[in-house]
């Protein structure tokens, strides 16, 4: 994971390009650095190689799904600890005991309110660095 006096980073996963553009770059100008997959499998094993600090993901991705990338995150070791904010705005993913049994931290719907977006971030990344031992 990304050292604390770093900005964090987190792992933005959406396969609409101009959602995704704008996102990261509003994500960056609210202070984190921001790593970028298009699809579940390419998310995945990003998540796999960086460690982000938390990982953002629309749930109706290509590959695998947000769901399915959320369980195999979270049933590994090395990124089980990962923080996963889901975002959707398909009807039929808008379960959220689904986005829960799935491993999702926290779930919006689109469109959400960024800097909710930005300060639930924040909340998971603190949380999750403080349940690191030392």
């Amino acid at each position: 994971m990304s050292q604390l006096s770093e900005r964090p980073l987190v792992l933005l996963v959406e396969d609409d390009r101009d959602g995704r553009m704008i996102l990261a770059e509003w994500l960056e100008r609210a202070g984190f650095r921001v790593d970028q997959a298009h699809n579940g499998l390419q998310a995945l094993e990003r998540a796999f190689d960086l460690l982000p600090d938390a990982i953002l993901t629309d749930l109706n991705i290509p590959g695998i799904d947000g769901f399915e990338l959320t369980r195999r995150v979270k049933n590994d070791p090395r990124t089980s600890a990962i923080p996963v904010l889901a975002v959707t705005g398909y009807e039929p993913f808008q379960d959220p005991a689904r986005a829960d049994r799935a491993g999702c931290d926290r779930m919006f719907q689109k469109p959400c309110d960024l800097h909710e977006v930005g300060r639930t971030l924040s909340g998971l990344i603190a949380e999750a660095r403080d349940r690191r031992p030392n």
